[in-house]
Order: C-alpha cells, then structure tokens, then sequence
C-alpha cells in the first residue's frame, strides 16, 4: 500500500469519531428535551449542565477532524 493511500485511509478512520459527536449531541438533547417537558420547573437548574454535555461532546467531535487534518497534511 502506498504511503498516500494509507493517509487517506487514516484521516478518514479519524473522522469517524464526528459520527459519535453527533449521536451523543442529539441523545443530550433529545434527554433534556424530554426531561424539560416531564417538569419543566427543573429545566432552568439543569441549562447549565446542558451546555457543559454539549461542548464537551462538540469538542471531542473538533478534536477528531484536527487529527484527520494533521494526518493528512502534516505526517
């Protein structure tokens, strides 16, 4: 296998994990959405923990497409 074919290969493994990113974003969502709604005085106590799930989750999704970015145009 050639070098390039390989890089290829990798950077597209290494994007895989924005699919996960993706599933864990609209799981958090979808669970505080319907929490909210089961009791919605308690919704405004959860927002902040709500955002804190949602940038971690997005950061690891960022932190998977800067490694295929570094394999692909770095190594």
């Amino acid at each position: 296998m050639e070098a390039e074919a390989a890089k290829l290969i990798g950077a597209g493994l290494a994007t895989s994990g924005m699919i996960g990113a993706g599933v864990g974003l609209g799981n958090l969502f979808g669970n505080y959405l319907q929490a909210a709604i089961r009791n919605p005085s308690a919704a405004a106590s959860q927002q902040p923990m709500l955002f804190l799930g949602m940038a971690l989750t997005e950061t690891m999704g960022l932190f998977a497409f800067v490694v295929s970015l570094l394999i692909l145009f770095v190594f």
